[in-house]
């Protein structure tokens, strides 16, 4: 139990930790706070990658999830789904497949998805619990390290 809280806490502050690669934004989706962010999977240590088993690659985007309640302070809300799908500049649409991680108190979700050098991505993800659904839009620009 504490190692896997150790690991949530390491993944959480790499993943949300400030700067410019890693700027953590947030949006109030309903009754949610949304958190999420998205960047080079590069930037995760090969240890982090292995563990949480994500796909390192100068051409492979890693995006972060975490819903929480904005009623209860920032509690983790009630397991939700996730849904999406990423489009190009092109308009070439990938579909995003989340994966839900649990660890103690946390609950965020992963997804991987493919890019092409200096290329700004839109990311359209639909976040439903029960009979509450709201949509996440976002977009990025990701280059090859």
């Amino acid at each position: 139990m504490k190692h896997a809280l150790v690991g949530a806490l390491t993944i959480i502050s790499m993943l949300l930790m400030p700067g410019t690669a890693l700027a953590e934004q947030s949006k109030r989706l309903g009754p949610w706070e949304v958190h999420y962010n998205a960047f080079n999977s590069t930037l995760l240590r090969p240890e982090m990658a292995q563990q949480y088993q994500l796909s390192r690659s100068e051409t492979l985007a890693t995006v972060n999830i975490s819903v929480l309640d904005a009623a209860t302070a920032g509690k983790p809300a009630q397991q939700v789904t996730l849904s999406g799908y990423v489009m190009n500049p092109l308009s070439q649409q990938q579909r995003l497949e989340f994966r839900e991680v649990i660890e103690g108190d946390a609950v965020y979700y992963l997804a991987q998805t493919r890019f092409s050098n200096l290329e700004t991505l839109r990311f359209f993800i639909t976040i439903k619990q029960g009979d509450e659904t709201h949509e996440l839009r976002f977009h990025k620009e990701f280059w090859v390290n």
